[in-house]
């Protein structure tokens, strides 16, 4: 219950621009915002940075080296190197994430004062299509009047009945991110994004790991070719994956989680872990913002806008994960620098989804930009594919790390690259050259008389395209 006394008006906050949120999507826009002149001020109920800084992208990462790290020292000798024992300490670990965070935080802070952008610590609530309340612990303790408003308020995992999250045995990547002991056995719920990279991290540590996916595969938006290879890379890792699974009569006690797995076509089998984390996707935070204060329109829990990220409150914008979609940090970003342009009169480009690169950061990373074989023949394309294996490549051979490819969709009318689709080490540091080139519509013979520096595992690209131009 939120009190509502009156605030004198001296203590309402005029603004051009005020910006729910401090994710990437909410502090990119103020810094523009406040770059184009505007008088601007974020209302941030947590970190500044958000969950991708402080609780997603950033600290992952940071633990995801750790275990990179780690499991390159398991085999010292194939390296020529001489390690008497090698552990991983989860708490150090975890420690190391979180100052890793921490700095990154601290850095969007010192942008955002440096740009002269006013921070106010609290929730956002409309009472009005222009007027914001700033709430902490339920008591209001500001106003904001603004000519412009962007919702940039983030998301949050979604409920599933049967699996709620305890904070105790089942668990959301919050906690996962925050353990101070490594689990002896966890079952992950979700073969997407965030749960293959957690899977992937708890199995490198040490932990036995049973990953559970309802659809028939991994990462069930990417191409079908890479889910198998990363499906078969998880196996020879020891993770357990049960695919078109679900679990069935979930119950947490003080010791673990038991629970039925049930497998398409297959009789329920017992499954029990120490720890149960849950994965499965994500809903918009907007359910406690006032929209209908504002006239601001939500749908499926998540802000409904137009295609330059207008709701229908056309002085307000909403980006990033609360506006739905693909949910990834840089699609934020990018949306933040859309309505900021609309804001100042111009008239920027939608945003395409085939054109923002995704990436998952296990071992082997997975990287891709644009549509997969079976989608570019569902859409009526006639399509070549070009592949690479990185066992080829001169430079995977040298890092020992052998396992993925390289495949590239292009439309067998003109060559044009219509997506790319990569699976191995360093896969999302080489997605960047495809986004261009998919930008650009660039065709293989382009792609393929490009100069690749060697050894890298860049030219795994460019034998890609090559191998379209031999057929």
């Amino acid at each position: 219950m939120h009190s509502t006394q009156q605030l004198p008006e001296a203590e309402v906050l005029r603004v051009d621009l005020a910006v729910i949120g401090s994710g990437p999507g909410g502090y990119e826009a103020a810094l523009r915002g406040a770059k184009a002149g505007m008088k601007v001020c974020i209302i941030e109920k947590a970190a500044l940075g958000g969950v991708c800084i402080n609780w997603g992208c950033i600290p992952t990462k940071a633990l995801l080296k750790s275990a990179e790290l780690f499991e390159s020292l398991k085999n010292p000798g194939t390296f020529g190197l001489s390690v008497k024992e090698v552990s991983i300490d989860l708490a150090e670990a975890i420690k190391r994430s979180r100052n890793v965070a921490l700095k990154m935080s601290k850095g969007v802070a010192y942008m955002l004062r440096r740009s002269e952008v006013e921070v106010l610590q609290g929730e956002a609530r409309f009472s009005s299509p222009n007027d914001l309340d700033v709430y902490r612990e339920g008591t209001r303790v500001g106003r904001v009047s603004a000519r412009h408003i962007i919702i940039a308020s983030g998301s949050r995992p979604r409920l599933f009945p049967g699996l709620e999250p305890d904070g105790n045995r089942i668990i959301t990547s919050r906690e996962a991110l925050a353990m101070k002991s490594l689990p002896g056995s966890m079952i992950v719920v979700g073969g997407g994004a965030i749960g293959v990279e957690l899977a992937w991290f708890y199995a490198m540590a040490g932990t036995a790991v049973t990953l559970v996916e309802m659809m028939p595969r991994l990462l069930p938006l990417e191409d079908e070719e890479i889910s198998a290879v990363l499906l078969r890379s998880f196996q020879k890792a020891g993770i357990t994956v049960a695919a078109g699974a679900k679990l069935e009569g979930v119950k947490a006690t003080g010791e673990g989680v038991s629970a039925l797995l049930t497998v398409d076509g297959q009789e329920p089998q017992p499954l029990s872990a120490d720890y149960l984390l849950v994965a499965i996707g994500v809903t918009g935070n907007c359910a406690d913002l006032g929209l209908e204060h504002a006239g601001v329109e939500s749908a499926r829990g998540f802000v409904v806008t137009d295609s330059l990220c207008r709701t229908a409150a056309g002085h307000i914008f909403a980006v990033g994960d609360v506006r739905g979609g693909m949910l990834l940090a840089h699609k934020a970003s990018a949306e933040a620098a859309i309505a900021i342009e609309v804001m100042k009169g111009g008239a920027p480009e939608p945003l395409e989804d085939s054109m923002i690169p995704r990436c998952v950061y296990a071992e082997p990373s997975v990287a891709s930009i644009g549509l997969g074989e079976k989608q570019a023949e569902e859409r009526g394309y006639r399509v070549k594919v070009g592949r690479s294996m990185f066992a080829a490549s001169g430079k995977a051979n040298a890092y020992g790390n052998l396992e993925g490819l390289v495949k590239l969709v292009f439309n067998a009318a003109d060559d044009r690259l219509l997506g790319a689709h990569l699976i191995g080490h360093g896969a999302v540091e080489l997605i960047g050259e495809l986004t261009l080139a998919r930008r650009l519509e660039v065709t293989a013979g382009l792609l393929a008389g490009t100069v690749h520096a060697h050894p890298t595992l860049s030219e795994t690209i460019r034998e890609a395209a090559e191998s379209v131009l031999e057929e």
